[in-house]
């Protein structure tokens, strides 16, 4: 892919002197959905499908975008002065996004680039494509001007750049994913407090297989923002009668006792969600330590029953894909990841039973919903690098 971009960069921005090469994963998420804003545990991994990005600095403020994903676009300029969000700038909203947030941290970028971007994350999938790309900005702001910050400051700088400049009130995740990333291993990531660990996936004559939905949707227009303040109100009103920080603090048999100080049915089904996912994502992974790859599918199957009925955030692409998927001998578990309303499922399936999966489901989802869905099988990568 380095020499593709890198012929591509020399045709839109005129010579190659001075160029670097980089790459930040996409990232998917196993278990635990939604949890990361409600101070719960999640567990995704970074995949070795990504954003590759080919830039080089320049003397004056100018910056200049290219997409190799929107080449109707053609390049887009802007400046280090004219860091502001915007409709017109499209895409450039990411990297722009992540150039104002340095600043904002007491970082400002000193000198302007042209960047050019190559994604093969699919677009709207839902395996975090934004976060890649604000990833992997960062990555080339600290290379380019020495800052002095770490891999997880450079995921809370995404988050913060997603949250304050693109106006997008996500959790940590997808960005610590990213950033984070560890070739083989997914990482349990404590998001009330950002402690973490490594964990091996060694899914022994099985792989992982994404299906994307093809159902387009953005995150800021979803009802995320919806979700995320339902469970702010019901943990507000649990906090008058137990002394907890998040919904992550509760398990099940205390959410059960204290659960009538939620005033409505709606944001009592929203908590409950958070809580037993939570409990959910916490025992897969000791599932996953113990090898007992049959209890994680079934905690994933559980996981994805309780987005469709507690939290109703799945749709009917997502639980067509699921539960086509649940049909098939050798599908270990399926569930949708993401935020949701469209994007991807993720299911973990024997070697044997991959071609029949993606045939059968991918009929089945045609049949039904009128267009394809599209499958990859997909390995767990490393985190953002120079290439």
């Amino acid at each position: 892919m380095k020499k593709e971009i890198m012929q591509k960069f020399v045709e839109v921005f005129g010579d190659a002197e001075g160029v670097k090469t980089y790459f930040a994963p996409g990232r998917v998420n196993l278990i635990g959905e939604h949890t990361d804003y409600n101070g719960g545990h999640v567990f995704p991994c970074a995949l070795t499908i990504g954003t590759y990005g080919a830039a080089r600095k320049r003397t004056d403020h100018k910056l200049r975008f290219f997409s190799m994903n929107f080449e109707k676009l053609g390049v887009i300029e802007s400046s280090l002065e004219d860091l502001v969000p915007s409709k017109e700038a499209g895409w450039t909203n990411y990297p722009k996004g992540v150039m104002w947030a340095f600043g904002q941290k007491g970082m400002k970028v000193p000198g302007g680039m042209d960047l050019m971007l190559y994604g093969n994350i699919p677009n709207g999938s839902g395996l975090s494509s934004s976060a890649s790309v604000e990833v992997l900005t960062g990555y080339i702001l600290k290379d380019f001007f020495g800052f002095d910050v770490t891999n997880q400051d450079l995921a809370l700088i995404g988050q913060y750049a997603e949250n304050n400049f693109n106006k997008v009130n996500c959790g940590i995740m997808d960005q610590f994913a990213i950033a984070m990333g560890k070739k083989d291993h997914a990482i349990f990531l404590d998001t009330s407090d950002l402690s973490f660990e490594y964990a091996p996936i060694a899914l022994e004559g099985a792989k992982i297989v994404i299906a994307s939905s093809n159902k387009k949707r953005g995150l800021g227009d979803s009802k995320y923002n919806e979700r995320r303040s339902e469970c702010e109100t019901a943990l507000a009103e649990l906090q008058k009668v137990t002394d907890i920080r998040s919904l992550g603090d509760l398990d099940e048999e205390s959410f059960e006792k204290y659960q009538s100080a939620i005033q409505s049915d709606v944001r009592r089904k929203r908590a409950k969600y958070a809580v037993y996912e939570n409990r959910r994502t916490v025992r897969a992974v000791e599932a996953l330590k113990a090898n007992d790859v049959a209890l994680f599918g079934q905690l994933m199957n559980a996981s994805h029953v309780s987005l469709r009925d507690d939290y109703e955030v799945t749709g009917i692409e997502l639980d067509t894909l699921v539960e086509e998927a649940w049909k098939i001998d050798g599908v270990i578990g399926s569930r949708m990841t993401g935020a949701g309303f469209g994007g991807c499922t993720v299911s973990i399936v024997k070697d044997e039973a991959i071609d029949t999966f993606i045939d059968k489901v991918g009929k089945a989802y045609e049949n039904k919903i009128g267009y394809k869905a599209d499958f990859y099988v997909v390995e767990i990568g490393d985190g953002p690098s120079e290439i």
